[in-house]
């Protein structure tokens, strides 16, 4: 090439951090920034979750030339909480419609150990709720899911976080 020809150059393309480098520097930030949008540590954790999981199902599509991997993060985890704003009003006016005058023994059955039906009657509706469809009607996670109004992920950690506290309810029956 000559001084008189032109450079053919494209410009060099931003490299693209690794997925773990990106986590490992935004996890925080996106975590706080959930607890400041939900008011709710225990929602922030599961939206984080969920956050990081599209973001890595979306990872190739990533251009790190477009937005910084901070401001991306929280534009994902953005949608991901309107999303789950808009579940919870709809799962709390279903809660609301449905458990009026809705004894605990038409939801769970007659015949349970008496400390198992007094804690479940401690447990929150949306806690009772994600028993009944998992354990009592044996739905699958993403079947429950789909009735709650909310992801697999959060239905799992609704579930996990029900039955750990149904256990601390109830030290004394026998599993």
């Amino acid at each position: 090439m000559n001084a008189a020809t032109p450079s053919l150059r494209l410009p060099r393309a931003a490299a693209q951090p690794s997925f773990d480098a990106v986590v490992a520097e935004h996890l925080d930030s996106v975590y706080r920034y959930l607890v400041y949008l939900t008011g709710d540590r225990s929602a922030a954790e599961d939206l984080a979750a969920e956050t990081f999981e599209k973001a890595f199902r979306s990872w190739r599509r990533f251009d790190p030339r477009r937005a910084a991997p901070r401001t991306w993060l929280c534009s994902i985890a953005r949608t991901t909480a309107v999303d789950w704003f808009r579940a919870e009003t709809r799962r709390r006016r279903r809660e609301d419609a449905y458990a009026q005058d809705v004894e605990l023994v038409a939801q769970f059955g007659e015949g349970l150990p008496g400390p198992l039906e007094s804690a479940l009657r401690e447990l929150s509706r949306g806690e009772r709720e994600v028993i009944a469809l998992r354990i009592l009607l044996e739905l699958d996670g993403p079947s429950a899911a789909r009735v709650l109004g909310i992801s697999t992920t959060a239905c799992s950690t609704r579930l996990s976080r029900a039955l750990k506290r149904l256990e601390e309810l109830t030290p004394d029956v026998d599993r």
